[in-house]
């Protein structure tokens, strides 16, 4: 958990606010590198702002260790869905999020943890980044699964990094309340 607590302190510098919504935690930053294109044609452009999601890695361990695995992972997708409406109440209301133009993380999970979350999944373009990233998440998974190294030999394959976005407008049609009365 040194790796989470440099990360903590490192995204200090990185963005303009920093959110805590249950077992997530919001950077809102600039976003770099090529521009994105959403499926529902948003794009996001290099120095737009987004919303960059993160789990909280410490609680899950915890969760882990007192749990089990497969009921940390059942109660930890519980817990996103939660985090997620708070994030879709902050899109909505506080003005430090109103310039964000989507959600955005990556992560190694995407295949169990995001299922009913309605995140669009788009590969990560190869290069430095895409390695750095595979290398720091599986490294991750490895201390945080009890199976560890076992896990990431068993499935190498399909650990890849994968970018999750909800544009604005798809984070409002999934979790707004106003959606899910009127729709």
């Amino acid at each position: 958990m040194m790796w989470e607590k440099a990360f903590a302190l490192l995204s200090h510098f990185r963005g303009s606010h920093k959110s805590r919504f249950g077992i997530c935690t919001v950077l809102l930053k600039k976003h770099r590198g090529d521009d994105i294109v959403c499926q529902d044609a948003t794009v996001i452009q290099h120095g737009e702002w987004i919303g960059e999601i993160h789990l909280d890695n410490e609680m899950i361990l915890k969760l882990i260790q007192a749990e089990g695995s497969d009921r940390a992972a059942l109660q930890t997708a519980r817990m996103l869905r939660k985090s997620m409406q708070q994030i879709n109440d902050a899109f909505e209301s506080h003005s430090e999020f109103k310039q964000a133009k989507a959600l955005m993380g990556i992560t190694l999970l995407h295949r169990g943890l995001v299922h009913g979350l309605g995140f669009e999944q788009q590969s990560l373009k190869s290069g430095f980044f895409e390695w750095f990233t595979t290398i720091y998440l599986r490294l991750l998974l490895s201390a945080m699964h009890p199976e560890g190294r076992q896990r990431i030999r068993r499935r190498t394959e399909l650990l890849v990094p994968i970018r999750l976005i909800h544009s604005r407008n798809s984070l409002q049609k999934r979790f707004s309340p106003l959606q899910k009365t009127t729709g």
